[in-house]
């Protein structure tokens, strides 16, 4: 399970360095191979082949003439390319990802249990800054997260 954050560079020629501590990961469970793609053009999402395997077996449960999973294929092929990790630990991030999410020089490698997101780290922050000069979580995400994780009495 991939969690935390690792502030890292991506290179020049748009390459990605894994932190260690998920490269670690990906060489005892995952092996070389990675989807990478975005949902939104903000943020690079690197799965391992083997986690997005799985979320293509899911989709394969809904007809082919469903629009969410028509969508959801549109984009991510728009932005995905295939990508294998060099012997040096290093991945390729796609162009037009690197352009649209400007993930470029410094960025954040952010732990999301079954794959990595990549960040411009500038950006990330002014996202997620609270109203004051912290990163938080305010009392209504904790209640809405709460609500959504929690189990529902009778």
């Amino acid at each position: 399970m991939f969690r935390g954050n690792h502030p890292t560079r991506v290179d020049e020629k748009g390459r990605l360095k894994l932190p260690a501590d998920f490269k670690r990961e990906v060489d005892e469970i995952y092996g070389a191979q990675f989807y990478i793609t975005s949902l939104d053009g903000k943020r690079a999402k690197l799965y391992p082949l083997k986690a997005w395997e799985a979320i293509e077996s899911s989709l394969q449960k809904l007809s082919p003439m469903d629009p969410v999973r028509k969508k959801f294929l549109d984009v991510t092929n728009y932005y995905g390319q295939m990508a294998e990790m060099d012997g040096q630990g290093r991945l390729l991030i796609p162009q037009l990802i690197r352009d649209s999410a400007t993930v470029k020089g410094e960025v954040n490698v952010l732990g999301s249990q079954d794959h990595l997101e990549v960040v411009n780290a500038e950006l990330f922050k002014a996202e997620v800054m609270g109203a004051g000069s912290t990163i938080e979580l305010t009392a209504s995400d904790l209640a809405a997260f709460a609500e959504k994780t929690m189990p529902k009495s009778l």
